[in-house]
């Protein structure tokens, strides 16, 4: 089984310098995505969004896991509701 560590490999993504301004490049990526407006702290519709996006992002990795036998962790919910 292969195992990728996109957090290592996007280290620059996701552990930047702590002690200056970096400016961060980010290259093509294919990513899930849902829009939404308000106020996510009162509104139900970000909860089911965040469900939903966990949901098809666990799907697809056991899918690719199975099919494939690449073995990777979910990222880190990036949000900008």
């Amino acid at each position: 089984m292969t195992r990728l560590d996109f957090k290592r490999k996007l280290k620059a993504l996701y552990a930047p310098s702590r002690n200056r301004i970096v400016e961060v490049l980010v290259p093509p990526l294919t990513f899930l995505m849902l829009d939404g407006e308000g106020d996510p702290n009162a509104s139900s519709a970000y909860k089911e969004a965040v469900e939903a996006l966990f949901s098809v992002s666990y799907k697809a990795k056991c899918d690719i896991k199975k099919s494939t036998g690449i073995a990777y962790a979910v990222m880190p919910l990036d949000s900008l509701w």
